[in-house]
């Protein structure tokens, strides 16, 4: 049986032709070599999901083709899996399992006259499908395989495509879609915070400060000469708190100082120094529920 990987790579160095304008690059190798299929990213949005958006939705467009330019299409399996990249010692990580199957006719006909099917997933009903509750944060990934199923009785997913199918600019086919978790905060975010601050010279920060802002109102939080080499401060922000804001005020000596904020959850939300960032760093912050 032929290699499909040297096929496609033969197809490449003859064709130079964009999928969006012409498929016979396509058409010659499904014509000629392997009755295979192809399931083509059309669009893709969402990624990543927001951990303090459950409704947060990840969507992708595919686009089924085949020798036959469809016809062949029998149904296509959705199998989904959960890799918890949380460093503590509790594995959640979920097995790939079966969570859905289109049949053909679940298939509207594309702009370009083929089969195209749009589906879309929350991390609600992500985390619930794979039964991982609310027990999922930052960098934690959901994994969505696609298996197209033909009347031939074959089935082509990502492990029986080579690179130039899986991510080919003519077939852009990787089958497999992984969406990342972030955690975005919708708002202020309540809780106990804590600064751990130091000064390499053991002279405290010279002037300058970390602020942070709760409803108008500014803190500064800082080392003084008296303390000299560290500090560490613990604040709330309360339930009730509408805007909030963390900023570093430079100071004389700003290649002594380091610090490091840590979130409500125990994790470092942000950190910084020597000279760190001067301004407002509230965009940056990571900080996850």
């Amino acid at each position: 049986m032929k290699k499909v990987s040297v096929l496609i790579l033969a197809l490449s160095t003859i064709f130079f032709v964009s999928c969006e304008s012409d498929d016979k690059p396509v058409d010659f190798v499904l014509d000629n070599y392997t009755s295979g299929a192809v399931l083509r990213t059309r669009n893709i949005e969402g990624n990543p999901f927001n951990a303090f958006d459950p409704a947060s939705v990840f969507t992708v467009t595919v686009e089924e083709q085949d020798v036959e330019q469809g016809a062949l299409l029998s149904s296509v399996d959705l199998y989904m899996s959960f890799t918890d990249n949380q460093d503590d010692p509790n594995d959640a990580s979920v097995a790939e399992q079966l969570v859905s199957s289109f049949p053909a006719s679940a298939f509207t006909t594309g702009s370009r006259g083929l089969p195209e099917l749009t589906y879309a997933i929350t991390l609600a009903e992500s985390a619930t499908a794979l039964g991982v509750g609310t027990n999922y944060s930052g960098g934690d990934v959901f994994s969505y395989r696609f298996v197209v199923n033909l009347t031939d009785g074959t089935s082509w997913t990502d492990v029986n495509g080579n690179g130039n199918i899986l991510g080919g600019s003519y077939f852009s086919s990787p089958y497999l879609y992984n969406v990342v978790v972030a955690c975005i905060p919708l708002g202020p975010v309540p809780g106990d915070y804590q600064l751990d601050m130091q000064d390499s010279y053991g002279d405290g920060w010279n002037g300058a400060s970390v602020r942070v802002t709760v409803d108008g109102v500014a803190t500064d939080y800082l080392i003084t000469s008296a303390q000299g080499a560290s500090n560490s401060e613990t604040f709330t922000i309360p339930d009730t708190a509408t805007t909030v804001t963390f900023e570093y005020i430079s100071g004389d000596w700003d290649s002594e100082v380091t610090y490091q904020l840590y979130a409500p959850n125990g994790k470092i939300a942000y950190e910084d120094g020597p000279s760190p960032f001067v301004g407002d760093f509230s965009g940056s912050l990571s900080i996850c529920p």
